[in-house]
């Protein structure tokens, strides 16, 4: 009767083995022989088939921890790419967004006040392009036309607010004359891609 396996394998494990090298030189000259393979693999191949298991779950594992690790740096990647200052709607754009809500209500009293807040948007804007001065014609005295192209539209729209704002009600606001005056602050903050 043939020994089993597992008896093999405990015989191996259990007896001293003070001459392998002098076995394995023997078998490589003449040839391996089925006990032999038995005898000396034995023992070593469910240990084998143990470590290649062990082995291919952590391949398995390291490489689905590796895409998630992959995901979430693509993540990062991508909302660093994308900052919230990319999407976000700028300062200027929303004033200007509440100077068109007021110019395009039916109002008189808030067409006035769209071309008070224009007017401040402008007072801004040649702060931002460097011009210095207490007030805004002062600003505007220091502007080179090659610099400012639309320097005759900015001083004709100033000139509107100031009599809005100095003669308030008695002077006549039309719809026409808001329009052209809205259009005029927009074609100067255009040019200088103060609004979209």
């Amino acid at each position: 009767m043939e020994p089993s396996t597992q008896e093999v394998v405990v015989d191996f494990l259990t007896t001293p083995h003070p001459d392998l090298t002098a076995l394995f030189l023997q078998e490589v000259k003449t040839g391996w022989t089925p006990d032999t393979v038995v005898y000396v693999w034995g023992p070593v191949f469910p240990l084998s088939i143990f470590a290649c298991l062990l082995l291919s779950v952590g391949i398995v594992y390291s490489a689905i921890r590796l895409l998630q690790i992959r995901r979430a740096e693509h993540m990062q990647f991508r909302k660093a790419a994308h900052p919230v200052a990319a999407t976000d709607v700028p300062r200027t754009q929303l004033r200007w967004q509440r100077v068109m809500e007021h110019a395009n209500s039916a109002d008189e009293h808030k067409w006035r006040l769209a071309i008070l807040e224009a007017d401040i948007m402008l007072n801004e804007l040649l702060d931002v392009l460097g011009y210095k001065g207490e007030t805004m014609a002062e600003k505007m005295k220091q502007v080179a036309r090659g610099d400012f192209n639309s320097i005759d539209a900015a001083w004709d729209a100033h000139k509107v607010r100031n009599r809005v704002a100095h003669e308030g009600s008695e002077h006549p606001l039309s719809e026409r004359e808001k329009n052209r005056v809205i259009g005029l602050y927009q074609q100067v903050f255009r040019e200088f891609n103060f609004i979209q």
